[in-house]
């Protein structure tokens, strides 16, 4: 290896001084991926899911990291890697706009999952989670508490395979909120200078400096409690949470930012109490009544229900999970969370995909599909998945449909999402190849290998 030393405007673009090498790249950082392929798929059915329609006899090529080409007929490159889809369907990559990162699976109880006291633990176990829901077709997370920066770059840098961040480091609580991991006879300083999935804030001057530190250390948006919550010991649902004068101090200092906040809310007091004072998008919205949807709707603000939770924490497959404090609050939002779906979406509101698992629930998030389908077509559950999502996240020009100039996530599946979108409950079945970037990071297709490893070289 050869070493030379750089000149003066290296270093000062590099590091503001001392010696810099010309290390590979692939010496600095060992993990490098091996170079992107270049794919054209032929025979493809496209879904749009923009339009709910389905492209047929298309031809799609993928080359580093892009959709390059979207039509029916192209000229092939010698390089590039063919493969015939016979009417097999491409769907863009899914988005969950409510995940918990650091809720990790290795416990069996709430309180583990969501409040483990060594952020290690989780630190440790979030790179197989990632994995996780990368392979179930989520090639897109937006987490609303708990996801770090670190874990956002590395997943960016390749270190592990993991869908793309959009994080909002910890969510902000008022004292005794739905982010107050304490019980009632804990009278101990709470919890806003550590890890975790939220951070506790008082005042409008604890709420500004606490909105501007996530901000500082990567938010991408800001996330905040103004109701009660089922996981929570010490609030009840119909509470409201943040004063006025809070909650618009927090969206003043995303707005200033160029971002926005959203907010946990089930209540229709609640949903006002926060849209009414510059919030744009509400979580969960279980017990959502039509004017209220009606008021959301003309506003353009985002709902992203995640129904799922509920559905997991109450079933037996899970009984335990819950503390017998919270198993009364979590039935009232399942038995009300689909009525809550069909008002939303009867009354125009722009409804996005999540799933809110903790802990060992982790592994139920591909279902949300299959429980919004009882009361939704599966055309708009999928726009949920992508092209809703996507607009919330600001990212429409690049994320949640195959067109060209958008990333290259996309799913290839062996049924048409548009006529079942519960195939997706059952992704070991229906996805047989997850890309994300223009890279196979799974495939459960012998005609199209993974492609994010080296090839071997044998000793015997």
């Amino acid at each position: 290896m050869t070493i030379r030393r750089a000149n003066t405007s290296q270093l000062a673009m590099r590091h503001g001084g001392g010696n810099a090498s010309t290390m590979p790249d692939k010496v600095v950082k060992p993990w490098r991926l091996p170079p992107q392929k270049t794919y054209v798929f032929q025979n493809a059915n496209v879904v749009d899911a923009a339009s709910g329609s389905i492209l047929a006899n298309r031809t799609v090529k993928i080359s580093e990291g892009l959709i390059e080409y979207l039509g029916q007929d192209l000229t092939e490159s010698p390089d590039d890697v063919v493969i015939d889809l016979g009417g097999k369907y491409l769907c863009p990559g899914l988005i969950d706009c409510h995940v918990h990162i650091s809720a990790v699976p290795g416990d069996d109880g709430l309180n583990g999952s969501a409040y483990g006291t060594d952020a290690a633990v989780s630190n440790f176990r979030q790179p197989y989670l990632c994995g996780q829901m990368l392979s179930k077709g989520f090639t897109t997370i937006r987490d609303t508490g708990g996801a770090t920066l670190a874990l956002k770059e590395a997943i960016e840098d390749d270190v592990f395979p993991g869908p793309r961040m959009f994080i909002a480091n910890q969510a902000l609580s008022q004292t005794g909120g739905h982010g107050d991991r304490r019980g009632a006879h804990d009278h101990q300083q709470c919890c806003g200078s550590q890890g975790g999935l939220s951070t506790v804030v008082d005042g409008v001057s604890e709420c500004i400096r606490a909105a501007r530190e996530q901000l500082r250390t990567g938010a991408d948006f800001i996330k905040i409690m103004v109701g009660g919550g089922v996981a929570s010991p010490t609030d009840r649902i119909e509470n409201t949470q943040f004063t006025a004068a809070e909650i618009k101090a927090i969206c003043e200092v995303a707005e200033s930012y160029g971002t926005f906040v959203t907010a946990h809310a089930y209540t229709p007091k609640a949903i006002r109490h926060a849209v009414d004072h510059g919030v744009l998008g509400i979580e969960h919205g279980n017990l959502i009544d039509w004017d209220t949807a009606i008021y959301m709707a003309n506003r353009g603000i985002w709902l992203t229900p995640t129904l799922v939770t509920y559905a997991a924490m109450g079933s037996d497959k899970y009984a335990g999970f819950l503390p017998p404090v919270n198993l009364e609050k979590n039935r009232r939002m399942l038995d009300q969370g689909l009525d809550s779906l069909r008002i939303a979406s009867e009354a125009g509101v722009t409804i996005c995909h999540g799933s809110d698992l903790l802990g060992p629930l982790q592994a139920e998030q591909s279902r949300e599909f299959g429980i919004r389908a009882t009361v939704l077509s599966s055309k708009t559950v999928l726009q949920g998945a992508t092209v809703n999502a996507a607009r919330m996240l600001r990212q429409d020009g690049f994320l949640g449909q195959i067109k060209e100039g958008f990333a290259a996530d996309i799913l290839i599946l062996n049924e048409n999402p548009l006529d079942d979108i519960s195939i997706l409950d059952e992704p070991e079945k229906w996805v047989l190849a997850v890309i994300k970037n223009g890279r196979v990071y799974t495939s459960r297709w012998t005609r199209l290998p993974e492609d994010v490893t080296e090839d071997k070289e044998f000793i015997e």
